[in-house]
Parts: C-alpha cells; sequence; structure tokens
C-alpha cells in the first residue's frame, strides 16, 4: 500500500502514523509543503495523511500552497482514496467536504480526554475503544460537522473531535500520533500559544507523559488504522 503524508511545517510530521506504516510493511511518502514542493497526483498513492501545522485552512495569503493542497485533498476523496486528516488535516479536510472552519471558544492544549459518542461506540472503526480515552490535544480552531460525515467523539471543550466519512474519509481534531519527541518538538517551536487557561496545560505537563501514555493513544491509533485498512470502503 501506497501512503502518502502532506506535512505543513518541519517539525509536525506523520510521528507514530509512519512507525504504524513502517511495522505494516506499507511505503510512505511525505511531501513538505512548506518547502512548496510539487504534488502528487492522486494515482500515485492508496491512500493520503494531511499532518497538523500551526497554520488555519483560511490561510491561503500567507502560505499560497494550500490552493493547491486543498484541491489534492478534494481529488483525493473524489478518486475513492483514503484519506486521514488530523488537527489541521482534519479541518481541511472538513472544509472539503463543505463544513465551516472557525475559531473554537477555547483553546485547548494537553492531555486531556475526549469520549465516544453513540456512534462512535458502534462503529467498526472505534467500538474497540473504551468510552472515554486521554489523549493529547493542540489547537485552537474547530469546524462543523462535515454533511454526510459520523462524528464518533468530542472532548469537554472542542464538539467535533473525530468524524469519519464515506467509511474511508478519517478527521482526527486530537493527536493519536503524538510521541515524546513530536511533543517536545511542538513545544519547543510553539512555546508562545502556551499562555495561563481552562483547557491549556503548561509545557512541564505536556512534556511530563509517560511511555504508558504513549502507549495507550498508539494503540488507538494502530488500531483505527488497521481497521481503515481492513474496511471494504
Amino acid at each position: 500500500m501506497r501512503i502518502h503524508c502532506f506535512q505543513h511545517v518541519p517539525f509536525e510530521g506523520p510521528a507514530a502514523i509512519a512507525d504504524w506504516a513502517e511495522r505494516r510493511g506499507h511505503a510512505i511518502a511525505i511531501t513538505p509543503l512548506y518547502e512548496r514542493t510539487a504534488l502528487p497526483e492522486p494515482e500515485r498513492f492508496d491512500w493520503l495523511v494531511v499532518m497538523g501545522g500551526p497554520m488555519g485552512v483560511h490561510d491561503e495569503a500567507d502560505h499560497p500552497w494550500m490552493a493547491a493542497e486543498k484541491r489534492c485533498i478534494a481529488a483525493s476523496i473524489a478518486a475513492g482514496k483514503r484519506v486521514i486528516g488530523v488537527c489541521l488535516g482534519a479541518q481541511l479536510i472538513a472544509e472539503a467536504l463543505g463544513a465551516r472552519v472557525y475559531r473554537n471558544p477555547e483553546k485547548e492544549i494537553g492531555w486531556f480526554p475526549i469520549e465516544l459518542t453513540e456512534a462512535g461506540r458502534v462503529s467498526p472503526l472505534t467500538d474497540f475503544l473504551p468510552p472515554s480515552l486521554e489523549v493529547f490535544h493542540w489547537h485552537g480552531d474547530t469546524f462543523e460537522p462535515p454533511p454526510g460525515a459520523i462524528q464518533l467523539a468530542r472532548s469537554a471543550v472542542c464538539e467535533q473531535q473525530a468524524f469519519l466519512y464515506d467509511g474511508r474519509v478519517l478527521g482526527l481534531q486530537c493527536h493519536l500520533e503524538a510521541t515524546s519527541d513530536s511533543v517536545r518538538d511542538i513545544v519547543a517551536n510553539c512555546a508562545d500559544e502556551i499562555q495561563p487557561a481552562n483547557a491549556v496545560q503548561s509545557a512541564e505537563r505536556l512534556l511530563a507523559a509517560t511511555e504508558a501514555d504513549y502507549a495507550r493513544i498508539h494503540g488507538a491509533l494502530f488500531g483505527m488504522l488497521d481497521r481503515l485498512a481492513e474496511s471494504p470502503a
């Protein structure tokens, strides 16, 4: 299986998604969009993974390459590819599906639980997960439910945490792919966003996650990706 990853900044790569691909024997290629690299045509990959970044979906003036990226995401969905978005990636997918993306009432930065919705508890993609799962977050924006998508999870301060469209397009607002290295990188590069607030933890708390914390979210991620790969969609 050929996986292609869109990376928006040097410090937010596929992390544990790349680990999953390697363990399952799948090839993964990365386009560093911040280097204005040419995008592949959808027929050159089977899965498209769209990562996060500090910019927003409406920041095309500052990041002109986003226009081509949005067209590629929409074309990939239309072509029947499996498409996965993380944080900004989920927002870009939501916009491609016709949903509004906007500022969340609160920033959510830290280790906080998500709760499965009723649909999430019975979805073949997520029915193996516990009803509540503490995961890593770093976002200020959110989105409306994309038309036709199934909402899988929510958190206390952000209603849209995960959705599934057409059984093959997955949006994750939270960061199940986070590793200790990727968390250190985002803390180092986005420290200015860590300001005292209801749902913003300190850098010390963000970096204090244990091996068990990462094993928990990677178990959830790997299980979802395995099920997505096995699904008939």
